[in-house]
């Protein structure tokens, strides 16, 4: 029997035969599930206060096509009302541009349909360890999965935090999602390197098929919000026309 204490999963997904599989694989890990097939509905509901720890939301397994408000619509609309709860979207393999989208978004996570049931569990889990590393984490004990790696990088009065997901700037703390901090580090980590928009998208995102690398762009315009003191005149993320970007920590 599934404890009332367990971690409560929300699934959004109108394909009823793979939401019922979910749920039941879900359950027999010791979750406990929610299950929303419809946009609106589910937006409502994931909006709504939560004022018990057992109306506590963990995680929310999201597909990106659904009947009333898609998934991206509802990760935008999320982050916009200051809702960080990881989000893993479930995407259809013949879209990779649905991936872009829903990291331009900002979920934490995508899996492409179909997907191997263990792959999804695994990926699941990794999220709610993040959040627990992130409750739990102070200066003096960085989380363990990451105790090898540079948790903090300074640059221009800005720490980012890789190990809580923040950006912490003048009078501004930015939380930041698991994609944002991963691209960050894989910047920062090539510091003065020109890196390709297609080595981000493979390295960074798993994105392997043909599709339009002009589309990560966009996010990179968010990201500048976040680190530059002129977005419209970028001294730290500058664009290398026709190949990527390169960061520079001291223009």
């Amino acid at each position: 029997m599934t404890e009332p204490t367990a971690p409560l999963i929300v699934l959004v997904e109108d394909e009823e035969h793979l939401a019922q599989g979910l749920l039941f694989n879900l359950q027999a890990e010791g979750y406990r599930t929610r299950h929303e097939s419809d946009g609106d509905a589910a937006l409502a509901y994931l909006l709504a206060e939560k004022t018990t720890p057992e109306e506590h939301i963990a995680a929310i397994l999201l597909d990106g096509m659904l009947p009333g408000a898609d998934g991206f619509t509802i990760v935008r609309a999320l982050r916009e009302a200051h809702h960080y709860t990881p989000i893993l979207m479930l995407t259809a393999r013949s879209r990779p541009e649905e991936v872009l989208e829903g990291i331009e978004a900002g979920a934490d996570d995508y899996l492409a349909k179909p997907f191997d049931l263990n792959i999804l569990l695994v990926r699941l889990k990794s999220l709610l360890r993040r959040t627990a590393w992130q409750n739990a984490s102070t200066p003096e004990t960085p989380p363990p999965a990451i105790a090898d790696q540079t948790d903090e990088y300074a640059f221009n009065h800005r720490t980012i935090r890789f190990d809580t997901l923040e950006l912490i700037a003048p009078n501004r703390i930015t939380h930041l999602t698991l994609m944002e901090a991963d691209l960050l580090r894989y910047l920062t980590e090539r510091e003065g390197q020109i890196v390709s928009r297609s080595a981000i998208l493979e390295d960074v995102w798993r994105v392997h098929e043909d599709t339009d690398t002009r589309a990560i762009d966009n996010f990179i315009v968010r990201l500048r919000r976040y680190i530059e003191d002129d977005p419209a005149d970028p001294q730290h993320l500058v664009t290398v026309r026709g190949i990527g970007y390169r960061f520079l920590a001291n223009p």
